[in-house]
């Protein structure tokens, strides 16, 4: 079952730590491919130097718009995941950054065009093309599976398992550290 709507109605840096251990599901082709997130950032709205919102648009409307709901955009020829999240009457969004594969490993490895297991999902750009996450999803809902592609509750992380570290390859951040990710978990991508 989907993790529901309003869980995404908080603060960003908060569902972007709650994140950790919970399972991304895509189904494609009508296999199911389970990945356990390990690693997120937090993002905030026009106030974020960082935030996509900054640039206006569609993607600024998306942020500021209803939770639990995908935002894929492309960077770096690269799809990047998105969730909205925020508490009323705000903006922001988690990125997912990687995860650990769980079910459907051989599929991945196809959609990557890798056998390489931990180079598979450790970065935000390669668990978008493992999973198959692209534009299609944009502005689609994640608490329902009509889509093919939901989060769902998986394992609690516990705090002393989290690390925190400031944003990677940002050239402008706030200053708390929002980027959360399990420490010593083999998926958790290299920053640069």
């Amino acid at each position: 079952m989907p993790i529901e709507q309003e869980f995404y109605a908080r603060d960003p840096a908060i569902v972007a730590r709650l994140l950790l251990g919970m399972d991304i599901v895509r189904v494609v082709e009508g296999e199911m491919l389970v990945c356990r997130i390990v690693e997120t950032e937090a993002y905030y709205g026009v106030e974020d130097p960082a935030s996509r919102a900054r640039r206006g648009g569609d993607l600024r409307d998306a942020l500021y718009n209803g939770v639990g709901i995908a935002i894929v955009y492309g960077m770096h020829r690269q799809w990047l995941f998105n969730v909205v999240a925020h508490p009323p009457g705000k903006g922001g969004a988690v990125l997912i950054r990687a995860c650990q594969p769980i079910k459907g490993v051989e599929k991945m490895m196809q959609f990557r065009g890798t056998n390489k297991l931990r180079e598979l999902t450790n970065g935000p750009g390669k668990l978008c093309q493992a999973l198959a996450i692209d534009k299609r999803f944009h502005r689609k809902p994640i608490y329902v599976t009509e889509y093919g592609l939901w989060i769902e509750y998986g394992e609690p992380v516990p705090d002393t398992m989290v690390a925190r570290s400031f944003r990677v390859g940002v050239s402008r951040d706030l200053d708390t550290p929002l980027r959360f990710f399990i420490e010593n978990n083999p998926y958790v991508s290299k920053p640069r």
